[in-house]
């Protein structure tokens, strides 16, 4: 019998499909109204490349205004920044096989709690949510 978890591969490129509540995350981080509809407006077509060794990724994220580049292990906690920009504390975990829920703990200030997840489905989808107080954004991406 075979116990060894196959773990998904998120490897490739991607290119978002839609997004739901983007402006009303960031509104609800507290981000002002014009950085909203700037941010709104680049991340409207962002490109996502994501490699992956085993349970490392790497996730470059690039809009017209930013481009954004995260690496960690599962299961291992590391530092990056909540969409807003504030530095955190992230804690990736396997939440099943094919999906990565990450919570994250800001290390000074306060603001909502801030987590997401990453999801590949059957269909060869990606479905990334984000999360800030009860509010969630879901941007649905499909490979190139």
């Amino acid at each position: 019998m075979d116990t060894e978890k196959k773990t998904t591969d998120f490897s490739g490129k991607w290119k978002m499909k839609s997004s739901e509540n983007f402006e009303d995350l960031l509104k609800a981080l507290g981000v002002n109204v014009f950085l909203r509809k700037i941010a709104v407006r680049a991340a409207s077509s962002p490109a996502v490349e994501i490699t992956q060794q085993d349970e490392s990724l790497s996730i470059k994220t690039s809009t017209s205004v930013r481009t954004t580049h995260v690496s960690f292990t599962v299961g291992q906690s590391f530092n990056e920044t909540t969409v807003d920009g504030r530095p955190c504390t992230s804690c990736p975990k396997w939440e099943t096989n094919s999906k990565i829920s990450c919570e994250q703990t800001v290390q000074k200030g306060d603001g909502p709690r801030t987590a997401w997840t990453r999801e590949l489905t059957n269909g060869g989808v990606l479905i990334l949510t984000m999360t800030a107080g009860d509010v969630v954004c879901t941007r649905v991406y499909e490979r190139e």
